[in-house]
């Protein structure tokens, strides 16, 4: 058996600069703590970030776009965060805003293996720009691609050595589907237990998913 447990510090071996790095959770909640702290310290810059949102100044990704770090975000809204907005006024940094629900099909795609999916969503509106449009018995859909990444830093309630992984309630968010869309996935549990302490109907993310996890 692989094992898959490693230090936040090994972690941070992975990382290099111009990646596109898919990260978890909504507004922080669910965002993986010690490995953005991690990712931080690292120095690594001209990062692709994907995720639900940039978070808050000082919470979640909020770190990484104040200190300059992040090339280009992905994700549904950036409200939350002014610096995010700031930067994008003034061409710091590159923001592509994507509808909620297509941003997860799309990343759902991605780790599928799909080459895509039509959606009504955007249509008639700044959304469907540069994007291939289809019309299907009589109503039109816009072409979404898949998304994929470099690497996906998700956080986890539970945790086995295996990799087997159960959520905490909202802290779910993004972070199975991006679990899948990854070339490799790391996941930061709050608590690793035993192999068979995980009851196998609580088990959202499959150990075969995961290629690392934080355990210190």
């Amino acid at each position: 058996m692989k094992n898959k447990q490693i230090t936040v510090k090994k972690a941070g071996e992975f990382f290099r600069d111009g990646m596109t790095i898919m990260v978890g959770g909504f507004m922080g909640v669910g965002t993986p703590p010690r490995l953005m702290t991690e990712l931080l310290e690292s120095g690594v810059k001209e990062l692709t970030i994907i995720a639900n949102d940039t978070a808050f100044v000082d919470t979640g990704l909020g770190p990484l776009i104040v200190n300059g770090r992040v090339k280009k975000v992905i994700a549904s809204h950036i409200g939350t965060n002014p610096e995010t907005g700031r930067r994008m006024i003034a061409g710091e940094m590159e923001v592509q805003l994507i509808p909620q629900g297509t941003l997860a099909e799309q990343i759902r795609c991605g780790g599928a293996g799909l080459g895509g999916f039509l959606t009504p969503t955007g249509v008639g509106t700044v959304v469907e720009e540069g994007k291939q449009k289809i019309t299907l018995d009589g109503r039109d859909y816009l072409l979404e691609l898949p998304l994929r990444a470099d690497l996906a830093l998700i956080q986890a309630q539970k945790a086995d050595p295996l990799g087997n992984l159960t959520y905490d309630l909202s802290a779910r968010n993004f972070n199975p589907l991006m679990a899948l869309a990854a070339d490799i996935t790391i996941a930061e549990p709050d608590e690793m237990v035993a192999v068979g302490d995980i009851d196998p109907d609580c088990v959202a993310t499959p150990g075969a998913i995961i290629d690392w996890l934080i355990a210190e």
